[in-house]
């Protein structure tokens, strides 16, 4: 299997995804050297998420909250991610959902993983 390597830091995470993003597009043939490839990158990708960025009980809002807060990101470039600023107001403020389409841009341009995004949270009482 070629240029596999172990995921050390952000750097390495970010080559990671680079190499895996490929086989979004085009899904690998089971049994072929590329499906083990991917699988293979799956899985560090995912050891490596679950060990630096995982917020173990943080529903999706608290992720983004977080992620404004600790990681450097703002709500202006959560809106750009998500289509408006007053589309992110209303996420951050429990008014909105996230959609399957957020949550793949969010995930993709701050490096959180999918799993912090999807799980089930509550919206204000007026707006769920």
């Amino acid at each position: 299997m070629r240029n596999i390597r172990a995921i050390h830091n952000e750097a390495d995470h970010a080559w990671a995804l680079q190499e895996i993003e490929a086989y979004f597009d085009k899904t690998p043939a089971p049994g072929t050297e590329a499906a083990d490839r991917f699988d293979v990158l799956a899985a560090l990708i995912k050891d490596y998420e679950d060990r630096h960025h995982g917020i173990p009980d943080a529903d999706p809002v608290d992720v983004l909250h977080f992620a404004i807060e600790s990681m450097g990101r703002s709500q202006a470039e959560l809106g750009k991610l998500i289509g408006s600023r007053p589309h992110a107001s209303e996420v951050l403020s429990r008014k909105r959902r996230l959609s399957l389409e957020m949550i793949r841009r969010i995930s993709a341009a701050w490096n959180l993983p999918v799993q912090t995004l999807t799980r089930a949270y509550e919206l204000q009482k007026e707006y769920a």
